[in-house]
């Protein structure tokens, strides 16, 4: 097993919503040898993510991008790369930026520690599998044949195959989150999840809003999705992470679709609320997009022997709206026991 206590471990993005927590679930081992790589805003919501963390130090994304085109002696500590950088927007029209952020970037890191015998672990995203008529099956030999439905679904898919050609694929490991939420997303705006913009409106207007269905084998809110938890999406990493048997591609979601009424309900019940819903229309550019069903195949994640125990959706929300939501709490942050 890989120990990530020995040298320093790196985590890109750190500032967001995967990167904060997976500081915190390494600062839970009683670890901080960690180097924090993220672009902030002085003062904004992405550094209030990594204000309750500890960790060594924290560099820009161009500071520490520069180091590995140098060859820097300052990276000869790394023993661990986590690289969950990126431009996460699914709306990203600009196909340049998601390139150099998505791929040309993990690209340079990826061949800096396969030469440097440095464990490699970096983020995919299930938006590779497209609208999932191909299957969401991480076994698939060939992820050639997904279609993803965006720029941002390419600019993933499009490394995946890289490194699938490459070889390297052997040595790294490429981590599918599906629909991950919790503390620390609320920097991500109008890309937030269901449960954080809902939990706000619901506060404000006494109802919450989910999208009609157009399509006909779907009621209004019983589109679904498998919605993972993020300190689940945190145990996964890390375990992945550690492994050095585990390599290749790995869904990481619950295994068990739920839909956005069941979602809408936890949010209320956890607020102790009748539920109020109300359905509104799509925009239209989404329509041709949207995926009405997503549900990871994680019997991968666990032939590697991972305790697959998940929170369950209702508590989940509950966690999450009344530790962190309500409080307007930090991951890392005390949690009174009384």
């Amino acid at each position: 097993m890989h120990n990530l206590g020995k040298g320093i471990t790196v985590v890109t993005g750190s500032a967001g919503l995967i990167g904060s927590a997976t500081i915190w679930g390494i600062n839970n081992r009683n670890l901080s040898n960690i180097w924090s790589v993220d672009n902030l805003e002085s003062g904004g919501a992405k550094e209030e993510n990594l204000q309750p963390l500890d960790f060594k130090d924290h560099l820009g994304v161009s500071e520490f991008r520069s180091l590995f085109r140098e060859d820097s002696s300052k990276l000869n500590e790394i023993k661990t790369i986590i690289h969950l950088g990126a431009c996460s927007s699914t709306t990203e029209s600009n196909e340049a930026y998601l390139t150099d952020n998505n791929f040309l970037y993990t690209q340079e890191l990826c061949d800096w520690a396969l030469r440097n015998q440095v464990r490699f672990v970096y983020a995919s995203s299930a938006a590779t599998y497209g609208d999932g008529d191909l299957g969401m099956d991480d076994h698939a030999k060939d992820i050639e044949k997904y279609k993803p439905l965006n720029l941002y679904g390419w600019s993933k898919h499009n490394f995946d195959l890289f490194a699938k050609k490459a070889g390297w694929l052997q040595n790294i490991v490429g981590l599918k989150y599906f629909n991950v939420y919790g503390p620390n997303e609320e920097h991500k705006g109008d890309m937030r999840s269901v449960v954080s913009k809902a939990y706000e409106q619901i506060l404000r207007t006494g109802e919450m809003t989910l999208f009609k269905s157009y399509h006909p084998d779907y009621e209004d809110g019983k589109q679904m999705r498998d919605f993972l938890y993020i300190k689940d999406a945190v145990c996964m990493t890390l375990w992945l992470t550690e492994n050095d048997d585990a390599n290749g591609l790995f869904n990481l979601g619950n295994g068990k679709a739920r839909t956005w009424l069941d979602l809408a309900n936890a949010i209320f019940a956890a607020l102790n609320l009748s539920p109020n819903i109300r359905y509104i229309e799509m925009p239209e550019i989404l329509r041709e997009k949207y995926q009405y069903f997503t549900e990871a195949v994680v019997t991968k994640l666990e032939s590697t022997g991972f305790p697959t125990t998940f929170f369950n959706l209702e508590d989940a929300v509950q966690d999450y709206v009344t530790n962190y939501l309500a409080p307007k709490r930090k991951l890392g942050e005390f949690l009174p026991t009384t």
